[in-house]
């Protein structure tokens, strides 16, 4: 290794350039006097001139010729919802004392089954309280009698077999027989005056001045039940071919209405992002929206436990490790928080708006003034066409369909509520694949049984064929007459609904499933389903078809049940609702076709 060239003269050497080098150092370091580091990397404060050269060196003295916001100005319109669609059915006003779940969620209270009275529970407490609102001024004990003879609940008999609904479950009988003669049918008081605009008293043995007495009570009556349960007065929301909620609310912010369309609710929380913009025929009818909200508000930088100082002598505290953050190649959602954290954290700023729960918003404008008094106008960052692949923005609405036309920049918050209790289900169905037989099967995992709570649905469907043993037995087995037999079809449980794919009216490829039936193993007569979910249309004699896409290879779950909130005022609300959940993969029922099968030589 050559010896390094002693210069003699250093000034006339960088006079002159004699010796070129690097001219510009970018790092300092102390030089320890020890052969330890420790106390060289504390960074003790001690000598301005090195805290001066690390400002330096972390670019803190570069000019970026922008200042910090001190004042912001906006102007955002409001508008409230004020009109209600339920999927393709006729417009309404939306209710504003209850939460849009309940109006989104409600359906009717079932009744009946076909001929099948059902809800035993229901008409048990309808009827209780029509007896409390008579009250022995009217002579409680002769109008008891009349009104339990007028709107009798009817005794079952175990030795028909068209009450075997009512009587193949103990528990199911012996209720009805507590009850059968004793108290009444509210329902079918309820349902006289409710739908056939009939009379409380009609029927009744009493006076002019009572029968107006006991008429004004229907109408009492009448209206308890009603505000009870939250029940659609028209059409309900829910798509039984899509297996989920479709409805759609109207709102004017800029005096313009409006249409937001849910198209794929589930059921459960409701918010912002099951709603999109419905560039389609509006609702009509809207409130006129309210004079827009100007307010000059401080803005504030965004902080959030852990996040990394922007200055070099502050002291941080700790929390968060990011040095112990070790994403691949691949997460990118580890990495753009990182970058977020580490280079653009101290670059956000929060304003402060306040707006109230169930409005559609819609910023007019943003002025922004710095330090140094300048005012700039702030455009929206989602800004642009909706169908831009390159746009992207947050808690903002899409819009549906591809047409290219702007983005929607309005922000819903819907009029919701974050808690709802959830009871029991009534009805749990699962909606599987069965690819050995090349079948959609709907599993009735629960169904109600008539006085008015779920049970498993296997039990009630074997107790059921226990029971109708009694009236149609199986018939002899003849003696087999060799080791082997034929078997057409193998035996299905009767809980278990099948669903055929049929051809699309007008599709050549496109498909869907088709509510079918099984033979029942006792008559060979179709069995019906025992639940409301897949009781779709057939009381009326119509087909059910489901959409093929909306049963995966994961399947599907549905459930019913009843459920409660209170609303902002402390109003309570009950309703019936279905939710739809994730299945748990596909299944097998066993079905088969001519198989041979051994039998028992003697």
């Amino acid at each position: 290794m050559p010896e390094p060239t002693r210069i003699e003269d250093l000034r006339a050497a960088l006079d002159q350039r004699l010796f070129p080098t690097v001219g510009l150092w970018n790092r300092l370091e102390g030089r320890p006097r020890t052969t330890s580091f420790e106390r060289a990397l504390r960074a003790e404060v001690r000598d301005p001139l090195w805290m001066l050269t690390r400002q330096w060196q972390l670019g803190e003295f570069r000019g970026t010729d922008a200042g910090s916001p001190v004042t912001a100005t906006y102007s955002v319109a409001t508008s409230v919802p004020s009109r209600f669609r339920p999927g393709s059915g006729a417009a309404e006003a939306l209710p504003t004392d209850r939460p849009l779940e309940v109006v989104a969620e409600r359906r009717a209270l079932p009744f009946a089954f076909g001929p099948d009275p059902i809800s035993f529970d229901l008409r048990l407490a309808i009827g209780r309280r029509w007896m409390k609102l008579l009250g022995p001024q009217l002579g409680l004990k002769q109008l008891r009698k009349a009104y339990i003879a007028k709107y009798p609940i009817a005794l079952p008999d175990p030795g028909v077999d068209a009450d075997t609904p009512r009587t193949s479950d103990l528990q199911v009988w012996s209720t009805l027989q507590a009850v059968a003669g004793r108290r009444m049918d509210g329902y079918a008081l309820y349902r006289h005056i409710k739908v056939d605009n009939g009379k409380a008293s009609d029927g009744i043995s009493a006076s002019g001045p009572a029968r107006a007495q006991l008429d004004g009570l229907g109408v009492r009556l009448v209206a308890w039940f009603d505000d009870l349960f939250d029940q659609p007065g028209g059409d309900a929301t829910w798509d039984a071919t899509r297996l989920e909620h479709r409805f759609s609310v109207s709102a004017a912010p800029t005096g313009t209405e409006k249409v937001l369309t849910a198209q794929e609710f589930p059921g459960g929380h409701l918010d912002w992002h099951a709603f999109s913009v419905d560039p389609g025929a509006p609702l009509g009818g809207t409130t006129p929206p309210p004079a827009p909200l100007n307010r000059t508000v401080f803005p504030a930088p965004v902080r959030y436990s852990g996040m990394p100082l922007p200055r070099w002598w502050a002291v941080e505290d700790g929390r968060t490790n990011f040095a112990g953050v070790q994403p691949d190649s691949t997460d990118l959602a580890k990495l753009v928080f990182l970058e977020f954290a580490l280079v653009y954290s101290n670059d956000w700023y929060q304003l402060p708006c306040d707006l109230p729960a169930g409005v559609l918003a819609s910023i007019q404008g943003l002025a922004v003034t710095d330090v140094f008094g300048q005012r700039q106008w702030i455009s929206p960052a989602g800004a642009g066409q909706d169908e831009d692949w390159q746009r992207w923005s947050m808690y903002t609405l899409d819009t549906i369909g591809t047409a290219d036309v702007p983005a929607d920049l309005s922000l819903f918050l819907p009029p919701t509520v974050p808690k709802v209790a959830e009871g029991a289900p009534l009805e749990e169905i699962a909606l599987i694949r069965d690819e050995n037989a090349n079948m959609v099967w709907g599993v009735e995992k629960t169904v109600p049984l008539p006085t008015g709570e779920g049970r498993r649905g296997s039990e009630v469907v074997a107790q059921i064929l226990q029971h109708r043993r009694r009236f149609v037995p199986a018939p002899a087995a003849d003696a087999p007459r060799a080791p082997i037999g034929y078997q057409a079809m193998s035996v299905v449980p009767e809980n278990w609904v099948p669903f055929l794919a049929v051809h699309v009216p007008g599709g050549d490829r496109a498909i869907r499933l088709q509510r079918a039936a099984m033979p029942s193993v006792i008559d060979g007569k179709p069995v019906r389903p025992h639940t409301s979910l897949l009781r779709e249309g057939i009381d009326a004699g119509n087909p059910y078809y489901v959409n093929e896409e909306e049963v995966p290879p994961t399947g599907t779950t549905l459930a019913l049940a009843y459920h409660r909130t209170r609303w902002y005022d402390g109003s309570v609300s009950v309703w019936l609702g279905a939710r739809r959940g994730v299945g748990r993969g596909e299944g097998s029922s066993g079905l088969v076709f001519d198989t041979l099968v051994d039998t028992a030589q003697p």
